[in-house]
């Protein structure tokens, strides 16, 4: 399973920006999907995450800015991140587990975007 991620740019704080994950190849099903981030010299952050039943969970620091969606039928997520602050510049990742066979379980990873929040 692969996974496009699209979206990333350079916006003025304050901004907004939607980021998008396509998985494509022979799948399955889909559970979870999440977006992570990664600042330079910090760990990679599970920012939002969204399960097939469609429960979402964010990060503390993004709450009532972001907004993780999927659209099954398109394989696609969604990250639409509005009011974007200078602390949320970072290369933005997404990932997804589910089964390629009855049997068989996967987890991706994407090839990451880049985020860059001005100030």
């Amino acid at each position: 399973v692969q996974l496009v991620e699209s979206g990333g740019g350079l916006v003025p704080a304050g901004g907004s920006l939607r980021l998008s994950c396509v998985a494509s190849g022979s799948l399955l099903s889909i559970n979870n999907m999440g977006w992570y981030r990664q600042a330079p010299g910090k760990q990679r952050e599970l920012v939002a995450v969204i399960t097939s039943g469609g429960s979402t969970d964010y990060l503390d620091s993004v709450k009532g800015r972001f907004t993780i969606s999927r659209d099954s039928a398109k394989r696609t997520m969604y990250l639409q991140a509005n009011s974007l602050k200078p602390e949320d510049t970072a290369v933005y990742y997404c990932n997804v587990d589910g089964y390629d066979s009855p049997w068989q379980r996967f987890n991706s990873w994407g090839q990451g975007t880049q985020v860059t929040v001005s100030s």
